[in-house]
């Protein structure tokens, strides 16, 4: 059996994969429907207060799954990342994995690039129902926006995957990466207040798949990416590193 078909297996039958599709493609049919009938939901149950929503448009419903998925999902997505990732995590199969392999960079790549698949794909499932649900309660959005928003998006997701790997090679403990990593993330926006600085941080790239559906021209988000691709790679580069340093 191949390392990578290896991952691929433990992805599977540990059911994260179906957690991860799961929960993105939940907040895909809830986020539409959502925008859609907001001020019904909250005549409904916010105990008689009325409360004039203004009406809504085809954005909001992408909005909408975006904003669920950005904290929610992306926690699923590193707590599934941080599984992968944390090679020493149960000592027994690292080292029955470390000693039949010439480099740890053998066994990151694998686990690298099949965690990046599922986060991005299932992103994808999710960003597809909200797309369908958009379109038939709220009306059409721009194919072009969507599609660079999506890649835009994607490319965020290989960041946090990156980081999961860099700060996982370094620890044995996957609650351990989960927290360092979700505090990295949590700190960018903060950084990002200040305009000058948020334009080039990966966080950017969070607000693409909505922002180029309105007045945002995908000239905003180019230092963002090139930063993000950058950061990405060293980061990758930072987890072999470690990997190979780390003695058991």
């Amino acid at each position: 059996m191949t390392l990578w078909r290896l991952e691929w297996l433990r992805l599977v039958r540990s059911r994260r994969l179906v957690a991860l599709v799961g929960v993105y493609a939940f907040f895909g049919l809830l986020g539409p429907v959502t925008a859609r009938y907001m001020s019904e939901i909250i005549e409904r149950f916010g105990g008689g207060v009325q409360v004039i929503f203004p009406d809504p448009v085809p954005s909001d419903g992408i909005a909408q799954y975006l904003g669920n998925v950005a904290q929610i999902g992306l926690l699923v997505a590193v707590l599934v990342a941080a599984g992968a990732l944390v090679i020493d995590a149960v000592p027994e199969m690292s080292i029955f994995l470390r000693t039949r392999v010439s480099s740890v960079r053998q066994l990151l790549v694998p686990r690298v690039a099949v965690v990046t698949a599922a986060v991005c794909g299932a992103y994808l499932v999710g960003l597809g129902l909200a797309w369908y649900e958009t379109v038939v309660l709220l009306g059409a959005v721009p194919i072009g926006g969507m599609a660079l928003g999506l890649l835009l998006q994607w490319l965020y997701l290989v960041f946090v995957v990156a980081l999961v790997a860099a700060v996982g090679t370094r620890t044995s403990s996957v609650v351990g990466a989960v927290g360092w990593s979700v505090v990295v993330l949590l700190a960018l926006p903060i950084f990002g207040i200040v305009e000058a600085i948020g334009r080039w941080l990966p966080s950017h790239l969070v607000g693409a798949q909505v922002g180029l559906l309105g007045t945002a021209g995908p000239g905003e988000f180019v230092p963002a990416a090139v930063v993000t691709c950058a950061v990405a790679t060293g980061l990758f580069v930072i987890a072999t590193r470690a990997g190979e340093a780390r003695e058991l």
